[in-house]
């Protein structure tokens, strides 16, 4: 039985504005296909469960998105990211590496010299 993710579900948000600094404006299929790939496919999201996050990244004014015909009746929607976007994945990127050295502390603690909490 496969057990739910909550790492996963908080770096959405993260990774898609990653995605979109660094390679460009994207459609849903392409963020979707990065993300399986780029991860050896440890981490997905399917194309239908990144609508959610981009129409709230949209609504925040982290991302826009625009429509361009790539075919005679093939229209997709690219996703861009906004000034006020790449301020946010700084401060999710700082708050990532936080919790991560955070936990990395506690992981490695030497618990034999620790004094009993009362």
């Amino acid at each position: 039985m496969a057990t739910r993710n909550s790492f996963k579900s908080g770096s959405c948000e993260l990774v898609v504005l990653h995605i979109l600094k660094y390679y460009g404006d994207c459609y849903a299929y392409q963020i979707s296909q990065y993300i399986t790939r780029l991860s050896d496919g440890d981490l997905s999201f399917p194309e239908g469960s990144l609508y959610p996050a981009f129409y709230k990244m949209i609504d925040n004014r982290y991302i826009s998105d625009y429509k361009k015909q790539t075919g005679r009746r093939l229209v997709k929607v690219y996703y861009h990211i906004e000034p006020e976007g790449e301020k946010r994945l700084e401060q999710l990127l700082k708050d990532y590496y936080q919790v991560t050295k955070s936990i990395e502390k506690i992981l490695h603690f030497d618990f034999s010299k620790l004094e009993e909490i009362q």
